[in-house]
């Protein structure tokens, strides 16, 4: 049995590096976690074969919020999945069309001075990595991001959720993400 982290080579090589960090953050409240760990944001409202297309990885925040890769298809990189945010009040989002994009967002600048101070290091040793592994260089601004993409994936996100959630969760989450709530 392999001793990788994942079966997917960036998320590993991300492994490589948080662990090298020795428990210092690169990013605020970002902490990979056990890959494919079992969490339900959805509150046991989803069969296991909808659950099943969900690949929790890592914490968002430090308050419990979570990524996780969506099998919105059947494609065989798994890094090319777009991820998702479950948020601990009950947010979700697209948050990155795949995981490259997602290490993008990793790498803009806090807003909060305090994080920007505490992450000084980690954040340059981060971007160093960044480049080294992906020839990726960190946004000035999240916005350079593809919103028509993450737009049709937050549409077929909603229709996906829709296939399985209760009327009270569907309108929670299509309400989380800008979506109209289909009239019954």
């Amino acid at each position: 049995m392999s001793d990788a982290y994942s079966p997917v080579p960036e998320l590993n090589l991300l492994k490589e590096f948080q662990d090298s960090l020795e428990g210092q953050f690169f990013a605020p409240g970002f902490e990979l976690f056990e890959y494919d760990k079992g969490l339900d944001w959805f509150c046991g409202d989803a069969p296991d074969a909808y659950l099943d297309r969900l690949i929790p990885f890592a914490y968002a925040t430090s308050s419990g919020s979570y990524y996780a890769l969506w099998r919105c298809d059947d494609r065989t990189d798994l890094a090319t999945l777009p991820v998702i945010f479950f948020g601990d009040e009950g947010d979700v989002c697209v948050e990155a069309c795949n995981l490259r994009e997602l290490f993008f967002l990793l790498a803009v600048e806090p807003d909060d001075a305090e994080d920007r101070a505490r992450l000084a290091a980690p954040r340059q040793r981060y971007h160093v990595w960044l480049q080294q592994n992906f020839p990726l260089t960190p946004l000035d601004d999240a916005g350079v991001i593809d919103r028509e993409i993450r737009a049709e994936y937050t549409r077929r996100f909603g229709d996906w959720v829709s296939e399985f959630a209760s009327e009270d969760l569907l309108g929670d989450v299509l309400g989380t993400l800008g979506q109209d709530v289909p009239a019954s």
